[in-house]
C-alpha cells in the first residue's frame, strides 16, 4: 500500500458524502420551491377570493352570504398562515443542507489539495533523484577520461 492510497480512499469517500449532501440540498430545495408555490397560489386564490366578495357586495348579498364569505377567507388566511411557516421552515432546511454541503466539499478540496501537494513533492523528489544520478554519471565519465588522460597524454 503506498502512501497515496489511504488519501485516495479519503478522497473517494469526501467525493461521495459530497456527492450525497448535494443530493439532499436538491432535494429540499426541490421541497422550497412547491411550498413556495403553494403559498403564492393561496395568496392569489385569496386574492381572488376577495375580489369575488367585492363584487357580490356591490350587488348586494344577504348576512349569512357575506358570513360564509367571511369564514372562507379565515380558513384561507389560517392556511396561508401554515403555509409561510412550512416555507420558513423548509428554508432553514435548505440553509442546513447548503451548509451541510458546503462543509463535505471544503473537506474534499482539503484532502484533494493534500493530494495535490504529495504528488507535487514526489515529484521535485524524483527530479532531485535524477539530477544526482546524472551529476554521478557525468562525474564517472569526468573521471574516467580524466584517468585515461594521465596514462595517455596525446
Amino acid at each position: 500500500m503506498t502512501s497515496s492510497e489511504p488519501l485516495e480512499i479519503l478522497i473517494d469517500q469526501s467525493r461521495k458524502a459530497r456527492d450525497s449532501a448535494g443530493r439532499v440540498l436538491a432535494e429540499e430545495r426541490n421541497a422550497h420551491e412547491q411550498t413556495t408555490g403553494q403559498l403564492e397560489a393561496l395568496q392569489r386564490y385569496r386574492s381572488e377570493y376577495c375580489e369575488r366578495l367585492q363584487q357580490a357586495m356591490a350587488m348586494g348579498i344577504n348576512a349569512s352570504t357575506l358570513a360564509d364569505y367571511n369564514r372562507f377567507i379565515g380558513s384561507l388566511d389560517d392556511a396561508i398562515t401554515q403555509a409561510r411557516s412550512l416555507q420558513i421552515q423548509q428554508q432553514d432546511r435548505v440553509e442546513s443542507s447548503s451548509e451541510h454541503w458546503r462543509h463535505h466539499q471544503s473537506r474534499l478540496t482539503s484532502f484533494s489539495t493534500l493530494k495535490t501537494r504529495r504528488v507535487q513533492l514526489e515529484q521535485q523528489q524524483d527530479a532531485r533523484r535524477e539530477r544526482r544520478q546524472t551529476d554521478e554519471i557525468t562525474q564517472n565519465l569526468i573521471a574516467r577520461r580524466a584517468s585515461g588522460d594521465a596514462k595517455n597524454p596525446f
